[in-house]
C-alpha cells in the first residue's frame, strides 16, 4: 500500500465518517463555517452594515469561498465513487453553494444566493447519529408521493376556480376599482382563497364583496382538503406498517409469509 494511498483513504475517512474525533471536529467545523458565512451574507444585505462594512464582508465572502471550494475538491478527491457523489444530494449542494460568488464576478447581486449553504447544515443529522429523523422523513415523502395525484388534481381545481373568480371580479370591479387586468383579479382571488389577505386590492362592489366572500369561505376547505388527503395516506401506511409487523413470527424474524398465511412458515407457530 503506497503512503498516497494511506493518506487519501485517511482524508477520505475524516471526510465522510463521523465515528472518529477528527471527523467529528472536521464536521463540527465545517457547520460552524456554513453558519458564519451564511450569517455574512445576510449582514452583507443591510444597507446600513453595507455601507460601512462591506468591504470586509465581501473579504470574508470570498474567504469561505475559497474553503467550501477546497473542501468540495477534497471530496472529489477521496470519493470512491466521483459520479455518485457529484450527483447526490449534498453533492449538488456542496457544488451550488459555491458558485454563487463566482457568478456574483460577472452578475453582481447573485452572492445573496449563497444562504442555499443552509442546507449543509443537515449533515448535522448524521453528527448527532439522528439518523432515524431521516427515516421519519422518508415516511412523510412517501405518502406525500402516494398522494400525489390526489393532490395535483385539487390544485388543478383550484387553479381553475381562481381563475374563473378572477375573470369574474374584473369584468365586476373594472379598472376603477383596482382590477386592471383578468391576472390582477386571479391574483386576488388565489390571495383570498389562501386567507392571506394583503388589502392591496379590494372588491368594492356588492356582487363584489358577495363573491369575496363566497371565496374566503371556501379558503377554508382549501387548507382543509390538501391536510386531508395527505393524513389519509399516512394512516392507511401506518396500518399497513402495523399488519406487516404483526406478521412476524414469535420465535423467529421471519417476516416474508403468504397474505393468508395462519402459522410461521419457519417454527409453525401462529403469526401475532
Amino acid at each position: 500500500m503506497t503512503p498516497s494511498k494511506t493518506f487519501k483513504q485517511k482524508l477520505a475517512h475524516i471526510i465522510f465518517d463521523y465515528n472518529t474525533v477528527p471527523a467529528k471536529m472536521f464536521d463540527l467545523f465545517l457547520i460552524a463555517a456554513i453558519i458564519v458565512s451564511v450569517i455574512v451574507v445576510m449582514l452583507d444585505s443591510v444597507p446600513g452594515i453595507h455601507a460601512a462594512y462591506g468591504g470586509f464582508l465581501y473579504g470574508l465572502e470570498w474567504f469561505f469561498t475559497v474553503i467550501f471550494t477546497v473542501e468540495y475538491g477534497m471530496r472529489l478527491y477521496v470519493a470512491s465513487n466521483r459520479p455518485r457523489y457529484v450527483t447526490s444530494f449534498f453533492g449538488i449542494i456542496d457544488l451550488i453553494s459555491i458558485l454563487p460568488t463566482y457568478f456574483s464576478i460577472f452578475f453582481p447581486g447573485t452572492q445573496y444566493l449563497l444562504v442555499i449553504r443552509f442546507f449543509r447544515v443537515l449533515r448535522i443529522f448524521r453528527l448527532l447519529k439522528l439518523v432515524k429523523f431521516v427515516k421519519e422523513g422518508e415516511y412523510v415523502r412517501n405518502a406525500m408521493v402516494a398522494s400525489s395525484r390526489k393532490i395535483l388534481f385539487f390544485l388543478f381545481f383550484v387553479l381553475v376556480t381562481v381563475s374563473i373568480i378572477g375573470a369574474l371580479l374584473y369584468l365586476i370591479e373594472g379598472e376603477e376599482h383596482g382590477f386592471h387586468s383578468i391576472p390582477e383579479g386571479v391574483y386576488w382571488a388565489i390571495v383570498t382563497i389562501t386567507t392571506v389577505g394583503y388589502g392591496d386590492i379590494l372588491p368594492q362592489t356588492v356582487p363584489g364583496r358577495a363573491l369575496a366572500a363566497m371565496l374566503m369561505i371556501i379558503g377554508y376547505s382549501v387548507i382543509a382538503v390538501p391536510t386531508g388527503i395527505v393524513s389519509a395516506e399516512m394512516a392507511s401506511m401506518n396500518q399497513q406498517l402495523h399488519t406487516d409487523l404483526s406478521r412476524i413470527g414469535t420465535c423467529c424474524k421471519t417476516i416474508d409469509h403468504d397474505d393468508d398465511a395462519r402459522f410461521c412458515k419457519e417454527c409453525g407457530k401462529p403469526l401475532g
